[in-house]
């Protein structure tokens, strides 16, 4: 039965219109007549039982209810509706919470009339922050050119709500804030229409997203009719545009009108042109606004001076640029980073890095403060190009000089000593910098930190952190992260789940990256029931996980063999208001085709397609690995191929599968074609090629070509692989040639290759097994020469086959050996 609102009205209690105008309740009974079904009725019902309660309490009784998560998602969305007007009856607060409880943590897609219902709900509590992030959603979730229904929805249902106009300029600010101007112009030309004055905020954002069109004219003069009028913020927005627009007579025209109404313009105003001026090659007009702002009291900050120094190096002028940098320090301005990164760009377009210092400095030194300028550049340039050693040097020579370093000086060293892996040097110059009475900041200690997890010196980075700690520095999620890491790849689980835990039981480190780390850790060791704890864990503090936090624990799942909760977690993912990504997809392909159930890995690529999920180059490599695993090689090659009409180019991986799996069925000559058509496309075969090329002739095909094709890499100066002299050496023992074989070893061992028992094991049981024993006696030898001692099993080998040919004496010489090392022979 559909009930008018009149008759809602008087069946509702009066007392919950008490500070709803009628015009409100009108609105809201207007939006959604539903019939009112059991369900609604009950949870309505459990909604008025806590109806007392705000904030998580009320939200905390829903989450819990295993009635109402089962029956809310088999609501229609008007159902829904009459819900959340029913509750913003009651408490506006608790039906905030409602409408973003369902949207949030269930996934529910509200109707249009829903979402406006909580933007004037929001509007009316003044949480503009709030309403602006809800209407940011809502436009994106509508995308471009849906301006047009959404005004007519405002003003048709909502235009009595007393916070309306507010909804209407906040939509008209979202829109033009996801870069949807046209959408954003259709509602302000509506807001218009009805009277409604839109916000000098959003004059402002439409005024930037314009300013490369004749639009912004229009824009302006409608700011100038309102009765607040333009600010300096918007006379900068509007000259930026007209200096964009290369329209250099009107931006002039335009800030001398503003001297003549208004008074003196504001130094914004003069930045702005400047570096309009600068941006077109208009150095020296930039620079007579500069004496302009100067002559008229106007004050240059730090940014004015860079705006002119980075013209003047753009022109070739560094020398001047200097002059400007020494005019800053003499008006009181400290040249910061950004200055020193404008002059060191200057002088390498000059190309002055690469000729003689001592020939710059001359021709640059005006006194000692320039001179300690000019230093201090040069060292910031040669750090950021990760020439440490220049910088080293040049610090050394400014020290004899008698120059005190600055903080910018020594971040920038101590950062490059950082990424070179050069710690020791880097924790020296740290107590340098105390020993000279500069302290270190958190940039500092962060680079350091990072750099000692990097190499694995986790201890080191702990001590390093409590002493930051003792400083009362304040310390940031940037250096928790790196400890985290850290510990966990060095393997240390048990100290990196107690550092975890010390920080995320202090309840201030809400911190998805520090869970990330540990359940991704966890998935990886195989242990998915600690990693699912710590997801159930983030879950019941309030953290949202992330696409990151699902993928690892999909990996985990898939590593130990459990797919289907695999598949369940994808599935839920859609509930976190997050989409699957390629990972994500690929993942569970990769475990469906190590299985073997290649069906399943395609109805996966049919999923992504429906996403709008493009598959990648490792997407396809798994689903042709899939397909050769089958014997269907031929299927393969067909997504091979594919992958060039997708406008993927296939990758190193996605030609040594084909190639490996070629080789198996015998295809040779289409294997050495895929080779060479891999040359052509740009893509450089590596040494795991060429192990599969040796490899697939050595037990494929035949032992000469793969001879051949070895010989042909040595002569080409390739870097072969351990596993390509150990594959040849294996297949001259199987054959029987261990001259070959010795050859080959003794060229593994000269390139560097480290040997051990297990390679002297391997060659030594195939020349055992073609009764070489003699040819295995020398390996032996060998083998005590290089300092490597006999294990169990090369003795077992060789008594055996020493017993086989009747040699008893060297059958007891080896029993003799075995009971001096202590091993057990059955």
């Amino acid at each position: 039965m559909f009930l008018s609102p009149a008759i809602r009205a008087r069946l509702l209690p009066r007392s919950i219109f008490s500070h709803i105008p009628f015009s409100t309740i009108s609105a809201v009974a207007d939006l959604a007549e539903c019939p009112e079904n059991d369900v609604i009725w009950r949870i309505v019902t459990q909604f008025q039982s806590h109806s007392q309660y705000s904030g998580k309490f009320f939200i905390n009784s829903f989450r819990h209810n295993n009635f109402f998560k089962s029956e809310v998602l088999k609501l229609s969305p008007s159902e829904i509706d009459t819900i959340v007007q029913k509750f913003s009856f009651h408490n506006s607060e608790n039906a905030i919470g409602f409408f973003f409880f369902l949207q949030n943590e269930l996934g529910v897609k509200h109707s249009r009339n829903s979402r406006f219902v909580v933007a004037h709900l929001l509007a009316e509590k003044k949480r503009l922050r709030g309403l602006r992030c809800h209407l940011l959603r809502v436009v994106q979730d509508e995308g471009s050119e849906s301006a047009t229904p959404l005004c007519e929805l405002l003003f048709k249902s909502f235009r009595f709500w007393d916070s309306n106009n507010l909804v209407w300029d906040m939509l008209a600010l979202a829109y033009s804030r996801s870069d949807m101007v046209h959408d954003s112009l259709v509602v302000v030309r509506r807001m218009k229409d009805l009277d409604i004055q839109p916000s000098i905020l959003t004059y402002h954002s439409l005024l930037h997203n314009l300013r490369h069109t004749d639009i912004i004219w229009d824009v302006y003069d409608e700011i100038k009719a309102t009765g607040s009028g333009p600010t300096e913020y918007t006379n900068s927005i509007f000259l930026d545009g007209l200096c964009r627009q290369c329209l250099i007579h009107e931006a002039i025209a335009f800030l001398c009108n503003l001297e003549g109404k208004d008074g003196e313009p504001c130094l914004a105003a003069y930045n702005t042109l400047m570096s309009g001026f600068c941006r077109l090659g208009f150095v020296d007009i930039a620079k007579s606004f500069f004496c302009k702002m100067c002559k008229n009291g106007l004050l240059p900050d730090a940014y004015s001076y860079n705006i002119l120094i980075h013209g003047l190096c753009v022109a070739g002028s560094v020398e001047e640029a200097l002059d400007f940098t020494n005019d800053m320090e003499n008006h009181g301005l400290e040249p910061d980073q950004v200055t020193y990164n404008i002059i060191a760009k200057g002088f390498h377009l000059l190309g002055m890095m690469d000729g003689d210092w001592k020939v710059t400095k001359r021709m640059l030194r005006l006194g000692s403060k320039p001179d300690f300028l000019t230093d201090t550049i040069l060292l910031c340039w040669h750090c950021q190009t990760g020439n440490v050693e220049a910088g080293l040097r040049l610090r050394e020579a400014m020290i004899s000089k008698g120059f005190q370093l600055n903080r910018i000086s020594y971040r920038v060293l101590l950062s490059c000593l950082c990424k070179s892996g050069r710690i020791a040097e880097t924790l020296a110059l740290l107590y340098e910098m105390a020993s000279f009475g500069v302290k270190p900041d958190i940039f500092m200690y962060s680079a350091i930190i990072h750099g000692l997890c990097k190499l694995g010196e986790v201890k080191q980075a702990v001590q390093l952190f409590n002493n930051l700690c003792t400083e009362e520095i304040t310390s940031n999620g940037f250096l928790h992260r790196s400890i985290l890491l850290g510990l966990c790849k060095k393997g240390l689980i048990f100290e990196a789940r107690s550092y975890f835990d010390t920080l995320t039981n202090r309840e201030l480190m809400q911190d998805i990256v520090l869970y990330n780390i540990m359940v991704d850790t966890y998935a990886n060791l195989g242990n998915v029931g600690e990693a699912v704890l710590l997801y159930q864990k983030l879950l019941e503090r309030g953290i949202e996980p992330s696409i990151v936090t699902f993928n690892s624990l999909i990996n985990g799942f898939c590593k130990t063999g459990k797919l289907v909760d695999a598949r369940q977690f994808l599935n839920s993912i859609k509930l976190h208001d997050l989409v699957p990504n390629v990972i994500t997809y690929t993942t569970i392909m990769n475990a469906f085709c190590d299985v073997g159930n290649i069906e399943a890995a395609f109805k996966l690529l049919e999923e992504m397609a429906a996403n709008a999920v493009e598959p990648n180059q490792v997407t396809y490599t798994v689903v042709m690995k899939g397909l050769c695993r089958q014997g269907k090689v031929e299927d393969a090659v067909k997504v091979f191929k594919g992958m060039f009409a997708k406008g993927l180019s296939p990758d190193q991986a996605s030609y040594n599968a084909l190639i490996q799996y070629l080789f198996k069925a015998r295809e040779f000559e289409k294997a050495f074609h895929l080779h060479d058509d891999m040359i052509k496309n740009g893509v450089q075969p590596n040494h795991i090629t060429y192990n599969i090329i040796i490899n697939g002739l050595c037990v494929y095909g035949n032992l000469c070509d793969a001879e051949r094709v070895f010989s042909s890499l040595q002569d080409q100066n390739f870097r072969l692989s351990k596993v390509a002299y150990t594959t040849l050496i294996k297949a001259n023992c199987a054959k029987g040639d261990a001259r070959k074989a010795m050859l080959l070893f003794h060229q593994m061992v000269e390139n560097g290759f480290e040997i051990s028992v297990r390679d002297y094991s391997a060659v030594i049981n195939r020349l055992c097994k073609r009764y070489l024993v003699k040819n295995a006696m020398e390996f032996v030898r060998m083998m005590l020469a290089g300092g490597l001692g006999l294990d169990q099993q090369i003795c077992a080998v060789m008594i055996h086959s020493f017993d086989k040919i009747g040699d008893f004496a060297s059958v007891f010489q080896f029993y003799a050996v075995t009971i001096k090392c202590g091993f057990y022979l059955s």
